[in-house]
Parts: C-alpha cells; sequence; structure tokens
C-alpha cells in the first residue's frame, strides 16, 4: 500500500507536490518518489490553455487507462485550441500523473477519488502550493479558490483519510504568508536539496510561478522575488511543508463547507456557488479572455542580447533582487515556452532569476 497525493491547485502544482512527495517520502514513510501518483486538475492560466476551465478527459487524446484510472502519458495531447503542460509534466516528474475532471460535479470528483483508493492507496495526501486552500473566503488577494475547495470536499465526501499540506506558505501570492501559518496548527517538514533535484528538469521550462518560489525558498533564495502580478517576500517559513488535518482544513475553507452542504451537480454549479461566497468567479473570468498576455505582434524573437535583456528585465522588475523566469519572459515581450531559450541567454539555472549585482 502507499499514498496518493493530490495536486490541489492545478496549475504547476504537480511540480511543488512532487517536492512535496519526495520529502514526505523520505522523512515520514523512507521511501524514494518513484511510484509516486498525483492527481492533478488541468486548470492552467490562459496563456497555456485559452480555454476556459479545467480540461477533462474529454479534452485529450493518448490518455492511458490503468485500471479505469485515466493516466496523463508524455504522449498524451490536450485537442486543440485547448493547451496543457501536463503530458510534458509526465515526462519530466517521476511520478503517474492521473487526471482529476471536475466538470461533473462534487460526488462525480469524490468518485474519482475513492476509485484511485481503491486502486490500492490507503492514505490520500493534499497539497497546495501557497495556502488558499486555507481560504476563508474574503481575503483581498485571493484569485482562485474554487479548485482548492472542490479537492477538500471530494476528499471528505469520498471518505477517505486525508492529511492537508501547504508547500511554500505565501508563495501564490493569494493569502500572505503570516495569515496562512496563524492557520496552520500541524508539523512542518523542511524539504532538502535532494527533494528538489528530480524534479529541476521541469521547472526549467514550466511557467509556474508558486512551485518555482517554493523550490527557491528550498535553495536559499530569501528576499523579496517580483512575479507576473505579486513581489513575493521568501523567508525561511517558504521553504517549509506545513500538516494539517482534513477536518481543520474544511474549518478554514467555506466554500469547501458550502459545497458539501449543497453537492452541487455541475462544475458549473460550483462555480456559481463559490462566486456568490467570494465573487470570484473564476469560468466567467476566463470566458472574458486574459487580461495582460502577450500577443502575437508584441512576443519579440530571440536573440536579444544578454546585457539588453537583463537590463530590460532589471528595469521592469523596479528594484526587486529576483524575478520569475516567467516575469522575464513577459518583460520581453515573450511566451512561456520561450523559457528555456530565454535562460540560455541569460545563463539562469536556478528556480527564479537573480538581478542583484547583474
Amino acid at each position: 500500500m502507499s499514498d496518493l497525493f493530490i495536486a490541489a491547485g492545478g496549475g504547476g502544482d504537480p511540480v511543488g507536490t512532487a517536492i512535496t512527495a519526495a520529502t514526505v517520502g523520505r522523512v515520514l514513510t523512507g521511501t524514494s518518489l518513484g511510484g509516486t501518483t498525483i492527481a492533478t486538475y488541468a486548470w492552467e492560466r490562459l496563456e497555456v490553455d485559452p480555454t476556459p476551465g479545467p480540461l477533462g478527459l474529454v479534452h485529450f487524446t493518448g490518455v492511458a487507462h490503468q485500471a479505469g484510472i485515466p493516466v496523463i502519458t508524455p504522449t498524451a495531447q490536450p485537442i486543440a485550441p485547448a493547451g496543457s503542460t501536463l503530458p510534458d509534466l509526465a515526462a519530466d516528474l517521476p511520478a503517474r500523473l492521473v487526471l482529476l475532471d471536475p466538470w461533473q460535479g462534487l460526488a462525480a470528483l469524490a468518485e474519482q477519488i475513492r476509485r484511485l483508493t481503491d486502486d490500492g492507496y490507503d492514505r490520500v495526501r493534499v497539497v497546495d502550493v501557497g495556502g488558499d486552500i486555507l481560504a476563508h473566503g474574503d481575503e483581498d488577494t485571493l484569485c482562485s479558490p474554487l479548485v482548492d475547495a472542490l479537492a477538500l470536499a471530494a476528499c471528505r465526501l469520498a471518505g477517505v483519510p486525508a492529511t492537508v499540506y501547504v508547500a511554500g506558505p505565501g508563495t501564490d501570492g493569494e493569502i500572505p504568508q503570516e495569515d496562512v501559518l496563524d492557520r496552520l496548527d500541524g508539523d512542518a517538514l523542511t524539504p532538502l536539496a535532494q527533494d528538489v533535484a528530480a524534479i529541476r528538469t521541469a521547472l526549467s521550462w514550466h511557467p509556474s510561478e508558486a512551485s518555482a518560489l517554493f523550490a527557491a525558498a528550498v535553495d536559499g533564495i530569501r528576499g523579496p522575488v517580483r512575479t507576473v502580478n505579486h513581489l513575493i517576500p521568501l523567508t525561511d517559513a517558504s521553504a517549509r511543508i506545513h500538516s494539517t488535518g482534513l477536518d481543520e482544513a474544511l474549518a478554514h475553507n467555506t466554500v469547501a463547507a458550502r459545497l458539501l452542504d449543497a453537492l452541487p451537480p455541475t462544475l458549473e454549479a460550483a462555480a456559481d456557488l463559490s462566486a456568490k461566497l467570494t465573487l470570484l468567479h473564476e469560468l466567467d473570468r476566463e470566458r472574458g479572455g486574459g487580461a495582460g498576455q502577450p500577443s502575437p505582434s508584441a512576443r519579440a524573437a530571440l536573440p536579444w542580447t544578454e546585457q539588453a535583456a537583463r537590463e530590460a528585465i532589471r528595469e521592469a522588475a523596479q528594484g526587486a533582487p529576483h524575478v520569475t523566469l516567467r516575469f522575464a519572459a513577459r518583460a520581453l515581450g515573450l511566451t512561456w515556452r520561450q523559457i528555456p531559450s530565454l535562460r540560455g541567454l541569460l545563463g539562469a539555472d536556478g528556480p527564479v532569476l537573480a538581478l542583484a549585482g547583474a
């Protein structure tokens, strides 16, 4: 028997979840990351996936079915115009990636998790990078509470034993770090460089900022880091993984509690309910299109000179000593797919780009 990890936030959370799985395996169970299963949504930023909402099973070709479980493999492909980083993550993460599909509502999502545990997992470990899984719903900086709330509620409805982990408190910019820490009462684990080593290939190209900041904190980076939407300070706490019980997390997450009361039959209904509580309708927001995405005419082609690129990034960073690679690409009018080329130009090999003294 082994543990099932759930990347509760979608996007880049499978990367931070892989770091968490390696740490938990090393500290608590004495196992390695190899063989880990990570269940995740395929809900990503519009620059990755221009279609609104998460991708479900019908939005992919080439998904493998193992004992009835939909597994994303490197040969899986999103159906155009949809986009997804999951097939490439399946190639670069030492974990099996299982697709969570929330479109048919809370009860169906709970059944997916129940089937997974019946497949040989005796413990569920729910991982959120940043901490908005503990959102009360009224935070000014809250941005994407729905999928985390669905994961919590589905685990409760499924009746599976679960522990909730917050990796890198505050690194997603949705709830200030001090508030996240005030809502946690469990033990903390400290990842080591060896726990990050296995996911560095994925970090070299993936546009996730929260997981990159978490990894950077583990690497010892401290101080403010400029992301696309925030200036986020990295502290010693940013490099830790805190655990709490499922009931304790549900006591904080008002959206999850309401989902359990209402049992919405579709993702649309869940999004409507979440919007009534938080004033954030995540499906409608994406249907309205993303602001600030590089347009085709603005996508500058490499090569820049290293000096010109650094000067442009430094000016956009407004004094921050570090920036994410996603921010750096955006500052140069590049797309996230050009991050590896940008890394090569700048000689950047860490999760974030250092600007001070460059």
